[in-house]
């Protein structure tokens, strides 16, 4: 059914606004543009109207798969008398945070400040002049369902009422505070600018101690129980399970700093981490990914949300921990991943990845509410109904299925989940098997048939969640590089199989499509710099940020060590130029996360610390280190130093929070190394399979010259290599300006 915006002819005192959100190409947005409240787009001439009529602007931010989002609409932005609020004293504004993660920060970082917490929708009132006011998450509204779990919560109404109030009765007041609250702000934001500490020379205090310092907070927060780190809510944050995976590659000095003993101990949490969350209720046990975090501190509940950002970091989280610790489960759940990046609805049908699928589903085709996890959670019944008793017992047995369901009373806020269950592995083959008098592998045939059938039913019975399906440069950075390491990796494999080759060649052939669909649609190649940083049926208003050029220049990289194509290295070069150019702080070092001169912010920050996504600039510093040492530009390892000197001051109060920059810290301190494989044969091979076998970090970087990589711009760029002998079998370690040969059976073990 064709559905038309809402247009909202509400007459203020001096104004008036009507709904403009079907003028965005977010799906997020546009899912607004029915609602009774006259939205407005963050534009120029929107904030240019907010200061003409001098009404406070009421700006909420959220994005498609998320839940509390669907709430907080259903509930006030769908309400009359909530609308009429709105329309009449403010300035509403929708946003999509994955579209302006740039606004999302600020006001996030503030709400955090003020509030000691945050999350989405996030909320926020500001003057004329961006300045912020007061500001939350999720306000219950009128009638909510949710009364019991938000009920020391103010209602949303009885905010608006409020701020209304005080904006026309105590205006000075309100512009006052709100200039003390940007004043701290500011202060707050001087994160990656401050450089030096003390009387010290920037960088002295950069030292490989950090890294004992990060370890010793993760281990004092590890759950021993349930693995994992602190209480809940869990959320997976790959940047850290990787850092903690990459102790054990760095050269000998890491390990000498850290102990020996730790550095197992770290590998031992993130694999038991990533084992746990493999076998939990995060994991989608009957299709494939996972969902953003875990409501429980034991994996088994989550908000459902899958996030493309989350699936293209637990990718080469898990391919490293297998390669560390081989197990089934591992090397499972990396071919779980890749096939979810690479299948319909995420992957795009002209090449790159769509963004999430949302939380919330219809249960079945005729119903009229949607609710969380439906397309998800099951009934013991169904079980029954589908399976039959008997197969059914023993699937319930292994995936936790209970007759009154899993789900906790005190999680389900909008009793949506009584009586369901979330599959997670609760139960073992060998215990089952003995239970009930079956072979091992008739148990095993029994739950992989019950998993099939469960699927087949799924798709087939219930509608699946929205799509949001926009192209977000960053996260398909992230999925390029990914998907190239996979396959890199799996063809590397001393027992690969024709079926592992062939999902290898799957997936390098969606990092491919990916990365030529970039090219092609958001690169300006004049101008040499990303035309926009979303894409949904064409190019989307929002600009490149420094995280679109970072994780993109990080995938082509990676895509370089599966195809020894230097085509990729020369974009990645370019792509690095622009960067440097549009955000590089000259002064501090380190790059800011938007471009110089950008007029509808209220500040200008840097992105340091890793969070959900990795930090920008400790992806930054690692691909400056890496492009640097591949092409022999010693100015780029420079600018990595400089990177991580940049939040020297930050670094060495809470190292923990910077474990992305801490690998430019040890590249600092002891170099790094490439090795160039030259001429070809099966004792080329395996020195290449060797290599692409170790496990992220360890300082190091491969280049390929002969056999069939295409390396003519390589050898051109870098002085180096221009004399290498491509037709000559060989193995040369260089660092820093000398090169030495060495023999090709020592390499990568």
């Amino acid at each position: 059914m064709e559905t038309r915006p809402f247009s909202a002819e509400v007459s203020g005192e001096d104004i008036t606004l009507t709904n403009q959100l079907s003028e965005s190409r977010s799906p997020y947005v546009r899912g607004h543009m029915n609602n009774p409240v006259a939205w407005q787009m963050w534009t120029p001439e929107t904030l240019a109207l907010a200061r003409k009529s001098n009404r406070l602007l009421f700006v909420s931010i959220g994005y498609a798969a998320c839940h509390w989002c669907h709430v907080m609409e259903r509930e006030s932005f769908e309400n009359p008398e909530i609308a009429k609020i709105l329309n009449r004293s403010f300035i509403p504004i929708k946003i999509d945070r994955e579209e302006r993660p740039d606004i999302d920060r600020i006001y996030m970082n503030y709400v955090q400040a003020t509030t000691g917490g945050g999350g989405w929708p996030l909320n926020v009132f500001l003057t004329p002049d961006l300045e912020p006011i007061f500001g939350g998450t999720y306000w219950p509204g009128p009638a909510s369902t949710s009364s019991v779990m938000y009920a020391e919560h103010v209602g949303f109404m009885g905010i608006l009422e409020k701020i209304r109030d005080v904006w026309v009765n105590q205006r000075q007041r309100c512009l006052d505070s709100a200039k003390e609250i940007t004043a701290q702000l500011k202060q707050f934001a001087q994160e990656g600018t401050m450089g030096r500490t003390g009387g010290e020379e920037a960088g002295e205090g950069m030292e490989l101690e950090l890294l004992e310092e990060a370890y010793t907070h993760y281990a004092g927060k590890y759950d021993i129980k349930h693995a994992g780190f602190g209480a809940a809510p869990k959320f997976p944050t790959p940047a850290n399970l990787q850092f903690l995976l990459r102790l054990g590659q760095y050269p000998q000095p890491v390990k000498d700093v850290v102990g020996e003993k730790e550095v197992d101990n770290a590998k031992t949490m993130a694999i038991s981490t990533l084992s746990e969350m493999s076998k939990g209720g995060i994991h989608d046990q009957i299709g494939n990914g996972f969902a953003r975090y875990s409501v429980t501190r034991d994996w088994s509940l989550p908000h459902f949300e899958k996030m493309l950002y989350d699936q293209a970091q637990l990718l080469p989280t898990y391919l490293d921990a297998y390669l560390v610790s081989p197990s089934p489960l591992l090397l499972a759940t990396v071919h779980d991943i890749a096939t979810y990046l690479t299948s319909p609805p995420l992957a795009a049908p002209d090449g790159g990845f769509f963004s999430a699928e949302d939380a919330d589903s219809l249960y079945r085709p005729s119903d009229s509410e949607k609710r969380e996890g439906a397309f998800y959670v099951w009934t013991l019944k169904e079980l029954n109904d589908i399976l039959g008793e008997h197969d059914a017992a023993i699937c319930a047995s292994y995936w936790s299925v209970q007759e009154n369901g899993n789900v906790e009373p005190e999680y389900d806020a909008h009793d949506e989940l009584i009586n369901q269950n979330v599959l997670a592995i609760r139960g073992n083959f060998d215990a089952i098997a003995k239970d009930l008098g079956l072979t091992k592998e008739k148990v095993e045939n029994i739950i992989e048939n019950g998993r099939r059938k469960l699927r087949e039913h799924r798709e087939k019975e219930r509608p699946r969640p929205s799509l949001d399906d926009k192209i977000v440069v960053s996260w398909n950075g992230l999925a390029i590089g990914a998907l190239a390491r996979t396959a890199a990796v799996l063809t590397s494999l001393p027992d690969t199989t024709e079926e592992f080759k062939s999902q290898a060649s799957t997936y390098l052939t969606s990092a491919l499509r990916a990365a030529t669909f970039l090219k092609q649609e958001i690169w300006d190649p004049s101008k040499q710099v990303l035309t926009t940083r979303v894409w949904r049926d064409g190019p989307g208003t929002a600009p490149a940020f420094a995280d679109d050029y970072a994780f993109l220049i990080s995938g082509l990289l990676d895509l370089y060590d599966a195809t020894f194509d230097d085509a990729h290295l020369r974009w990645a070069t370019e792509l690095q130029a622009a960067q440097n150019f549009l955000f590089w702080d000259e002064s501090a070092g380190g790059f800011f996360s938007t471009a110089d001169g950008q007029g509808d912010l209220l500040l200008r920050l840097k992105d340091g610390m890793d969070n959900a996504e990795p930090s920008t600039n400790g992806m930054s510093a690692r691909n400056l280190n890496r492009l640097g040492k591949m092409i022999g530009d010693e100015g780029m390892e420079g600018m990595a130093r400089r990177t991580a000197e940049a939040f020297e001051a930050e670094s060495l109060q809470h190292p923990f929070l910077f474990t992305g920059l801490l690998d430019a810290v040890v590249w600092a301190r002891l170099g790094g190394t490439a090795y160039v494989v030259t001429g070809e044969g099966e004792g080329v091979k395996e020195v290449l399979d060797r290599l692409r076998r170790l496990p992220q970090g360890g300082c190091r970087t491969l280049v390929r010259i002969g056999g069939e990589a295409k390396s003519d711009w390589l050898k051109e760029k870098n002085e180096l290599l221009r004399s290498v002998d491509p037709e000559k079998v060989e193995v040369m370690v260089c660092e820093g300006t000398t090169c030495r040969i060495v023999e090709p059976q020592e390499v990568g073990r």
